[in-house]
């Protein structure tokens, strides 16, 4: 197979024999709709899919033999596309917007006429398409591909407002010149509120959350399993796996976002597309950058991920963004760094958490950095020492790793502001350790009749009980693993059980107490 690593030109896949998953028959619908956003994490087929609409609305017959669309196209109609990428400006610059949409409709007033009566860009721009419906016979294609990138750019700077009022009187014109629209679509990661960008013309229908698109953008687990099985064979045999084990960490890895309530499973296409290339699995995604504006979001609010993710939202609160948010849910969502993971229909509530291991890894230990003030790879390399402690069973070990990782935090990162409760701190902080420590092995929140352990965690050999106690003692944590019974379903398991309180003390700020039964 060769695969399209950073080609997201739809003709250059096909015409190069580059593998393609086929969406086509999602593309044909897609292309039924008149003005439609979609929202989708960077990296995640946004750009593959307006090219290949650019390619149908184009007539080009010819790249779709042998795909599900060249079945449901007859016609084949070419019309007059209009065509936006705002991925390679730099819009911290002032006159970058202005100057970038002042370029594109110059270049069409070229081809379809200009009057000098038209002042304004947004004036100019629906001059434009009426005349290109005119004189063609044919309703106009508008394509816009990252159109939120002018805001990213200067999220939270003065700049920020100005881009907005030229982007919102730019798209006022898709209202003005509504008769001459066949079909419009506008991509991007974030959907801000309806009160700025859109607020110029009648709401876009947004399909980011709707059903019938989960899988326009990304690879299903079907899809992953058909397209790219020999793929999974070369994978399986070469890193030392079963075709299922492969499967099993494919899915582990890059599986487990979902775009609606119908909770289809979508993997990452370009962690999976870069695995199979290189056959070797790695956060690839995660590595290819943290945009800038979620460290600004990181640094400049109080995030509790903890709290973020144990709770039930309806959809409005992270479908669009809002600057003025005292939590940003709904950009750590659009972003891709959270996920729905579960849906209650009776109360309508999505629960949000981390895809999958590689997102979980990356951002907690992004979140390390900015909480507890610990350099992520300083951070990364206790997690896998300590992963390794515990799967040689070395309850000493453990207890001192612990012990040395905590009295390492740095003071100021105490001092914090978010850490003047001390026991909120101490949970948050074991929040982040046990998030970075399940990317490795297996963490459990057991609940029974009487309670629910502080931490399970399995390996191949062994289970660990944990108890944690804040200015306690180590007996009393013990006491209540038996009090509560947490190990009674593990009583017939063959592996050697451990319990172990644990009590943390305020003052010294870390292990004060340990004790194992």
């Amino acid at each position: 197979m060769r695969y399209p690593i950073s080609i997201q030109t739809f003709e250059t896949i096909i015409n190069g024999n580059y593998v393609y998953v086929d969406k086509t028959d999602l593309v044909y619908r897609l292309a039924q709709e008149h003005v439609c956003f979609l929202s989708r994490p960077r990296r995640f087929g946004k750009s593959l899919l307006i090219s290949t609409l650019d390619a149908y609305f184009s007539g080009c017959k010819e790249l779709f033999q042998g795909l599900k669309m060249e079945a449901l196209e007859h016609e084949w109609d070419v019309y007059p596309i209009f065509r936006i990428d705002f991925a390679n400006g730099n819009f911290s610059n002032p006159d970058e917007l202005t100057l970038m949409l002042e370029g594109r409709v110059s270049d069409w007033e070229r081809i379809y006429g200009k009057d000098d009566v038209y002042k304004t860009l947004g004036d100019r721009f629906k001059y434009v398409l009426e005349q290109a419906a005119a004189k063609t016979g044919k309703k106009v294609v508008v394509l816009i591909d990252e159109y939120d990138r002018p805001l990213l750019d200067v999220l939270g700077e003065a700049q920020e407002d100005k881009n907005r009022n030229i982007l919102k009187n730019f798209y006022a014109t898709f209202k003005a010149a509504d008769a001459s629209l066949r079909f419009v679509l506008l991509t991007g990661v974030t959907k801000f509120s309806q009160i700025t960008v859109f607020s110029g013309f009648n709401q876009p229908n947004d399909i980011s959350m709707d059903s019938r698109y989960d899988a326009i953008c990304g690879i299903t687990e079907a899809e992953l399993h058909n397209t790219f099985f020999e793929a999974i064979v070369v994978m399986a045999k070469k890193l030392g796996y079963t075709v299922e084990e492969m499967k099993a960490e494919l899915k582990r890895q890059y599986d487990g976002y979902h775009f609606s309530n119908a909770l289809v499973d979508v993997y990452n296409p370009f962690s999976i597309i870069n695995a199979f290339n290189k056959l070797d699995i790695d956060n690839y995604w995660y590595k290819s950058g943290t945009p800038t504006y979620l460290v600004k979001l990181i640094e400049g609010h109080n995030i509790n991920m903890q709290k973020l993710t144990s709770r039930g939202y309806e959809s409005q609160y992270f479908v669009d963004y809002r600057a003025d948010a005292e939590e940003p849910l709904a950009m750590l969502y659009q972003s891709g760094y959270l996920t729905i993971k579960s849906y209650d229909k009776r109360y309508r509530e999505y629960t949000l958490d981390y895809p999958n291991v590689e997102v979980s890894k990356g951002f907690v230990t992004l979140m390390a950095n900015s909480y507890l003030k610990k350099d992520e790879s300083e951070a990364a390399y206790w997690i896998v020492n300590l992963d390794r402690m515990l799967r040689r069973g070395d309850l000493n070990e453990v207890r001192d790793a612990f012990t040395a990782f905590l009295a390492s935090i740095p003071y100021e990162a105490n001092k914090d502001e978010r850490a003047k409760d001390f026991e909120t701190h101490f949970q948050y902080t074991f929040y982040i350790i046990f998030r970075l420590l399940s990317c490795y092995t297996t963490l459990l929140e057991k609940q029974n009749s009487k309670g629910r352990a502080d931490i399970i965690i399995e390996s191949d050999n062994d289970i660990y009980i944990f108890e944690f106690k804040l200015d306690g003692s180590a007996e009393e944590a013990l006491q209540q693993i038996e009090d509560k019974q947490y190990a009674l379903p593990y009583l017939q398991d063959k592996r050697k059980l451990h319990k172990i309180g644990v009590n943390i003390s305020s003052s010294t700020r870390t292990v004060d107490g340990w004790l194992e039964a």
